[in-house]
């Protein structure tokens, strides 16, 4: 299987002399989109509140540079706008989850999930669109969770659901700027490794049988949906599902 960023869309160069900002580009699933914007021509700065998670991430990528960029703290967001003076792009994959049963939540936690997937975007949006070319756009994700309601993931649900809510009204305001949104199912990026061998191979299993493509995604198969929309010069205001029907099955 091809890495992420040696796709067919990569291949053919559809970013080059463009600059794209990762927002949460040091590891996982923004990490591999960085590379993949890297390897199709872009100009890549990857936005992390770890800077030298990024740093690392950025030596690999020819001309990739690395930024602090918290968007928990507007501080950093005004900072990393002021420093970088415009971007063509800005992809958001920032996270931070609190799956628990209602019963268990956190005030703060609650809240550090919704501003970094809501409040972070915006803030973002209100810092970088005022540079950004009217061909410009942002990639923010929200998740399959916020279409199939679960116990113990209610905040996983509702904040991906926000997510896309704020991409048709950012689109909105923003225009001509474009603002769309992926919505990724259960997918191999290395965020289940954690679990260990047996645990995440369960996971995947599991959501193999509960889709309707009958796998779990791979990052692959994101970031193409996230190259596409980049490109993809006709499309805002969308939230792109990338979960192989499983809101159908």
């Amino acid at each position: 299987m091809a890495q992420a960023g040696q796709s067919v869309l990569a291949g053919q160069r559809l970013l080059a002399g463009q600059s794209v900002l990762v927002v949460g580009g040091g590891r996982h699933l923004g990490a591999a989109v960085a590379r993949a914007a890297a390897a199709a021509g872009a100009g890549v700065v990857i936005g992390a509140r770890d800077v030298q998670r990024a740093a690392a991430v950025a030596a690999g990528l020819p001309g990739a540079r690395a930024i602090r960029l918290d968007v928990a703290d507007e501080e950093t967001v005004a900072a990393a706008a002021a420093e970088l003076g415009g971007v063509d792009h800005v992809v958001v994959t920032a996270a931070a989850h609190h799956n628990v049963p209602v019963a268990q939540l956190e005030h703060d936690r609650v809240v550090a999930a919704l501003e970094a997937k809501v409040v972070g975007p915006m803030l973002l949006a209100k810092h970088l669109a005022p540079t950004m070319p009217s061909t410009g756009s942002f990639v923010l994700f929200s998740g399959v969770a916020a279409w199939a309601p679960a116990a113990g993931y209610t905040v996983m649900g509702i904040t991906n659901g926000a997510v896309s809510f704020l991409a048709r009204h950012l689109a909105k305001e923003l225009a001509p700027i474009r603002v769309n949104a992926i919505s990724p199912g259960i997918v191999d990026s290395g965020t289940w490794d954690e679990l260990g061998p047996d645990g995440k191979r369960g996971l995947l299993e599991a959501a193999a049988a509960s889709n309707l493509a009958g796998r779990a995604g791979t990052s692959d198969d994101v970031v193409e949906a996230v190259l596409w929309l980049l490109g993809a010069g006709f499309v805002s205001g969308e939230t792109i599902h990338v979960e192989g029907g499983a809101r159908h099955a």
